[in-house]
């Protein structure tokens, strides 16, 4: 493990474990982390992650503007469910970024794997923008994405990014859990999600 890989792996960690807590400065940290992740993935050929870390520091940017808006008091913020049209429409156009960008990276470069890796980017983009408007149903799909990746990253020798994405496993659990908790208690007080 490098000492590069070892910082964007704590940053990672810090940033989802402040997504789960619902405090807004998991997306400054992020955008440090998604940058150094953008390298390591340049070196180890998974190019369709290395843009996907690009996409991420833009939907950081987007993500911190848009957890200011819709505060508890406490300065947490205001989760709701995934409308079913946003849901299908978002997934429709994961599963159509996916079959394009792996079409590309399978053929016109060398990447490591060119389908998966193409998959795994294009419905972590439809996990991103469902966490960044606040949607319960971003954890539930980080929860299979992040499984997946354990297995990518392990079956590439990627030991210590592929312990990164277990440890993200059990981080999602525990947002799903939280978020679901304060979605019960809002609707149980009367407040608008």
């Amino acid at each position: 493990m490098s000492p590069l890989e070892l910082l964007a792996v704590v940053l990672n960690v810090l940033g989802v474990w402040l997504t789960a807590r619902r405090i807004h400065w998991c997306w400054p940290v992020g955008i440090v982390a998604v940058l150094l992740y953008a390298w390591l993935f340049f070196h180890w050929k998974l190019y369709s992650d290395m843009l996907l870390q690009g996409v991420y520091a833009v939907l950081q940017g987007y993500g911190w503007w848009r957890w200011r808006q819709g505060l508890h008091e406490d300065g947490t913020v205001r989760v709701g469910p995934l409308p079913l049209r946003e849901g299908a429409v978002s997934l429709a156009l994961g599963a159509a970024g996916a079959l394009g960008l792996g079409w590309l990276m399978h053929r016109h470069t060398d990447a490591a794997l060119p389908w998966l890796d193409a998959s795994l980017t294009c419905f972590s983009l439809v996990a991103s923008f469902w966490a960044a408007r606040k949607r319960i149903a971003s954890w539930g799909l980080w929860i299979v994405l992040d499984c997946l990746y354990v297995g990518m990253f392990a079956y590439k020798q990627l030991y210590p990014t592929a312990l990164l994405y277990a440890a993200f496993v059990v981080l999602a659990v525990y947002g799903l859990r939280l978020w679901q908790a304060d979605l019960r208690r809002s609707l149980a007080g009367g407040a608008t999600p």
